[in-house]
C-alpha cells in the first residue's frame, strides 16, 4: 500500500512539474530569451500610409551585464516583407534591390538596463549601407522588447518608389520598428 501511495505521489509530482515551463523558472532578471523577431517598415505616400512587415522565428539569449553574450545578430530576407498586396510587395523588393541584396543584417549590441527599459547600439545593414544608432532605447514590455528608428531612403542611397508618372510618391521618411518577442 505504501509503495502504491509513493507511485501515485511521484506521478502527480511528475505531471505538475512536467507542465511547468522551466525556462522561466530558472532564468533571472539578467537573462532575456528571444524566440521571434518582427520588423515593420512604416511610411507615408501621397495616397496614404503603408506598413510592410517581416516576422520569423529567431531563438537567442541575451545576458545583461555580461561581456560574453550581450548582443544578437540576425539576417533578414528582403523577399519576405509583406505589405498587404502584390504590387506593394513588388515595389518594396524593387526599392531595396532584393535581387542584388537579398539579405539585410540587424545587429543589436551593448544592451544595458535603462530604468525598466534597455539601451543598446543598433546597426542595420540594408543594401550595401549600414545605419548605426547609438543609445537606442528598447521598450521593455511583458511579452516583447521593441524599438523604432526614423530613417530616410536618401540615408541609404535609395529612391522612394513612385507610380503613375510621379502622381503617387512614397515620402523619403519612414520608420523601422523592431519587435523582439520574449520566449
Amino acid at each position: 500500500m505504501k509503495q502504491l501511495v509513493n507511485i501515485i505521489m511521484g506521478l502527480a509530482f511528475f505531471f505538475i512539474l512536467g507542465s511547468a515551463r522551466p525556462i522561466y523558472f530558472f532564468t533571472d532578471s539578467n537573462t532575456i530569451i528571444i524566440d521571434k523577431l518582427e520588423i515593420e517598415i512604416l511610411g507615408n505616400s501621397t495616397v496614404g500610409k503603408f506598413n510592410c512587415s517581416n516576422s520569423f522565428a529567431y531563438r537567442d539569449t541575451i545576458y545583461l551585464n555580461s561581456t560574453s553574450k550581450n548582443s544578437l545578430k540576425s539576417e533578414i530576407s528582403m523577399n519576405n516583407f509583406e505589405c498587404g498586396n502584390r504590387i506593394m510587395n513588388k515595389d518594396v523588393k524593387t526599392t531595396v534591390k532584393a535581387t542584388q541584396y537579398p539579405r539585410s543584417v540587424v545587429t543589436i549590441t551593448n544592451i544595458k538596463p535603462f530604468g525598466i527599459n534597455y539601451k543598446c547600439t543598433l546597426n542595420f545593414r540594408i543594401t550595401d549601407k549600414t545605419l548605426s544608432f547609438q543609445n537606442m532605447v528598447l521598450k521593455n514590455n511583458k511579452e516583447s522588447i521593441e524599438g523604432s528608428v526614423a530613417v530616410k531612403f536618401s540615408d541609404i542611397a535609395l529612391e522612394p518608389p513612385t507610380k503613375m508618372g510621379g502622381i503617387i510618391k512614397v515620402k523619403d521618411d519612414f520608420i523601422i520598428h523592431f519587435n523582439l518577442h520574449k520566449g
